[in-house]
């Protein structure tokens, strides 16, 4: 079919009309997909934002408020059940202390009453004096235990009067103290302490307590107080308070310690102090204490039960967790560990040391509000979140082994938002679970839609395809080498269209096809061609290599045969010099050289930029224009660097090339040395080891770059004695790289050199070119290196 055949039924198909494909396939698909978008879409949308919106909404905000208010109600209920256990413990120890103050305010009553305990066998027993050990305590089968240690006994072993006065003051404790131990809080034991001087201790139950502290403290029976050694601190602090009530820490008088590991019960203890004093009330006179087990607050702390995975905690202001149950600990990242002192073993449990990040990191509360934190704590590598709740208990005043500070314990819940929104997220489940209801209804009217277009597309496809058919035909007939093959489509679509374009393809392949092996042979004459003028092209290219690459190797021995030689090193008499050059390439940059005039000795170290068949040609100008300015006999460092510059800058001018190089000179004369020119730093090692760096920066100016240096050159002068070593050196050396890209350094360097120094200048290079190549490594020398070493002999 031809462009004058379309022309006979119609006009040709435009990019876009009613009768084309296009648009009969987007009128079918189009509508079919438009009512499954419309139909299905708009009913799952509006369904699953209804749902989601107002029962996940409603439903969260309501069981969110109302657990984290049951927590809060929880704690503050458990928190003041704890400041009620506390509270009862002081008020027993304040009656305790009434008690006995009472006797201390009516000395004619104590007297007749402390007399009378005394002598009665059943509440009193005689003191037995222990030569051995130096104390002396009462029998047993009393209540109390009465201690009086060995600077409180003349040298009879008898109670000295002050210690007599305590004992009989203190003999009510043989009446209270059994009663107290049976009431209130499990106690370990209630004590009394004398004054300082008089510090005796009665302490109910009856126990080897003399003994016992004998094992646990040896030298605490020579005082110089019973306060002093044991508890430092109190009974100053005690003794300000008179003076300033206000300075209390917690507005009380009582003083508890840290809790710790009892080591007889194993139970954690906590030991609570209160003064007694002059009836004056101007001075401490002792006081009472009580070893309290913390197993009730233990217990109240460690029954906390929230849903399945939460627990409380007890820790102190410093993170030290005191209770908690094994739940706790896990979930906390808390490991445990015993803490020395007084005798006795804390308890380490530290939120700071916790393996859960956020756990160290909590921040505890700093009064008395309920606080409510979400963390997110590592389990089984997932982060999982919890609710933490805190709140403060009353404060107390504290112990810390040197001087009384406040403390203020709280009280922590943890639980896992998991577990305490268990019924929101179950709500959650319900909501999902209807919404997975709508998108399998969605299927289903995907599904519906789909069997509307295809039973559309189905309907029309014979005439669609009919065209496309005959074109695939055409096309097999084509594949088969039938080039007169044509296809007659009646349509006036995109696919009559392709009909008119494949006809014209078919002429064309055909037309192509009978000139194709014209064609070939004119391509294969041009590739022959082509392929001779590449054979000689690399012919050239390899005989070039081959001269370049000869003229590189004579240039590279020009420039070794120029280095100095060692018969030549040698024949110096006063300086063993020893020199290394490795280039980076064929032809290297750097250049020293040893030039002797009698007994002036010249060496000379310098570094052309860059490196290869220019900078070596470039290197030896120097070395010749050095020697010819040597043999003049020019013995001038300024004149000498200024001439030779002179005469550089001329040869770089006339071969165009953009090098230069700094050039550093040393001249020795009797054990001086005159160091001119730019270069890197120099080392002086001196026969002790120091080592002195050299900054020749301000002594001259880079070779070749100016036609005048002379306003530049300075020199600098100092001693080269016996055992001193001078080392040159290019930047090659100190730039060296290691295979992780660390540079040598001018550190290394000297590090190197004061480690050699002691040898000869031949194994000093030898020792520094070993620990460079160490460094380098199998990283790629980018720079000549170049090092020259001169030793006084």
């Amino acid at each position: 079919m031809t462009t004058a055949d379309i022309g006979e039924t119609g006009a040709a198909p435009g990019r876009f009309s009613l009768g084309s494909f296009r648009a009969k396939f987007i009128l079918v698909v189009g509508a079919a997909v438009l009512f499954d978008l419309l139909l299905s879409g708009g009913i799952a949308i509006f369904n699953v934002q209804r749902l989601s919106r107002d029962v996940a909404a409603e439903v969260g905000e309501g069981l969110t408020s109302a657990n984290e208010e049951f927590l809060r109600t929880y704690i503050d209920t458990t928190a003041q059940r704890a400041d009620l256990l506390m509270e009862g413990v002081h008020s027993q120890l304040e009656t305790l202390t009434a008690v006995t103050q009472f006797m201390l305010d009516n000395p004619e009553t104590s007297e007749r009453v402390g007399n009378a305990l005394l002598a009665d066998p059943a509440l009193s027993s005689p003191l037995q004096y222990n030569a051995a050990a130096g104390w002396a305590q009462n029998s047993p089968g009393v209540p109390s235990a009465v201690s009086v240690w060995g600077y409180l006994l003349d040298e009879n072993g008898v109670p000295k009067p002050a210690a007599q006065a305590a004992i009989r003051d203190s003999a009510i404790l043989e009446l209270l103290g059994p009663a107290m131990m049976a009431i209130g809080s499990p106690k370990l034991q209630l004590y009394y302490i004398g004054p300082k001087d008089a510090s005796i201790t009665r302490s109910v139950p009856y126990s080897d307590q003399a003994g016992t502290l004998d094992k646990l403290y040896p030298g605490h029976n020579k005082g110089p107080s019973f306060w002093d050694f044991f508890f430092p601190g109190i009974y100053e602090s005690w003794q300000s308070w008179l003076a300033n009530p206000s300075a209390r820490p917690a507005g009380t008088d009582i003083v508890a310690t840290m809790p710790y590991i009892d080591t007889t019960s194993g139970s954690m203890v906590v030991s609570y102090f209160d003064p007694l004093y002059t009836p004056d009330r101007k001075a401490v006179a002792g006081g009472v204490a009580v070893d309290l087990t913390l197993d009730q607050l233990v217990n109240l702390v460690e029954s906390v039960n929230i849903a399945e995975t939460g627990f409380g905690f007890l820790a102190t202001s410093n993170g030290n967790v005191l209770a908690t149950n094994a739940l706790g600990e896990r979930t906390l990242g808390l490991s445990v560990s015993g803490v020395g002192g007084q005798g006795v073993t804390g308890v380490a449990r530290s939120l700071r040391k916790s393996t859960q990040t956020a756990i160290a990191g909590l921040e505890l509360p700093r009064n008395q509000e309920t606080v409510l934190r979400h963390i997110f704590l590592e389990e089984n590598g997932e982060q999982v979140p919890y609710l933490v709740v805190l709140k403060q208990l009353s404060p107390s005043n504290l112990w810390d082994g040197k001087s009384i500070v406040a403390e203020t314990m709280t009280l922590g819940f943890v639980v896992s938002e998991r577990d305490i929104y268990h019924s929101l997220i179950s709500a959650q489940k319900n909501i999902s679970a209807a919404t997975r209801g709508i998108v399998n209804y969605q299927v289903l009217m995907v599904f519906a839609s789909l069997l509307v277009v295809l039973a559309a597309v189905y309907a029309i496809s014979g005439r669609i395809t009919r065209g496309l058919s005959q074109l695939a035909g055409a096309a097999r007939r084509l594949q088969a080498q039938d080039y007169t093959v044509r296809v007659d489509i009646p349509s006036r679509d995109e696919v009559g269209a392709v009909g008119v374009a494949f006809n014209r393809m078919a002429e064309e392949i055909r037309f192509h096809t009978e000139n194709l092996e014209k064609l070939v042979e004119a391509r294969t004459h041009q590739l022959e061609e082509a392929n001779q003028e590449i054979n000689a092209l690399n012919i050239r290219l390899k005989s070039e290599n081959l001269r370049l690459g000869a003229e590189l190797d004579v240039a590279r021995q020009i420039q070794m045969m120029v280095l100095p030689r060692s018969a030549e090193l040698s024949e110096i008499q006063k300086i063993d010099v020893a020199g290394f050059m490795e280039p980076a390439d064929e032809v290297g940059g750097d250049y020293f050289d040893v030039l002797r005039s009698g007994d002036h000795i010249k060496v000379g170290i310098g570094d052309v930029t860059g490196h290869g068949l220019e900078s070596g040609v470039l290197m030896l100008m120097v070395q010749s224009v050095a020697r010819a300015l040597q043999e003049r006999g020019d013995q001038d460092p300024t004149n000498f660097l200024d001439v030779l510059n002179r005469a550089i800058y001329k040869n770089i001018e006339r071969t165009r090339t953009d090098k230069h190089l700094s050039l550093a000179f040393l001249d020795y004369h009797e054990n001086r040395i005159v160091l001119s020119g730019q270069h890197e730093e120099v080392l002086v090692i001196r026969n002790e080891g120091e080592i002195e760096r050299i900054d020749t920066v301000d002594l001259g100016f880079p070779i070749g770059l100016e036609a005048d240096i002379a306003p530049f050159i300075a020199t600098r002068e100092f001693a080269f004695e016996t055992g001193d070593v001078v080392i040159l050196h290019t930047d090659g050396v100190t730039e060296a790289e290691s295979p992780s890209g660390e540079l040598f350094g001018i550190e290394r360097l000297c590090d190197s050199a004061r480690k050699y120094h002691k040898l000869g200048a031949e194994a000093i290079k030898e020792g520094i070119i070993a620990d460079l190549m160490a460094h380098i490594d199998t990283q790629k020398i980018h720079d000549d290196i170049t090092l020259v070493v001169m030793r006084h002999r």
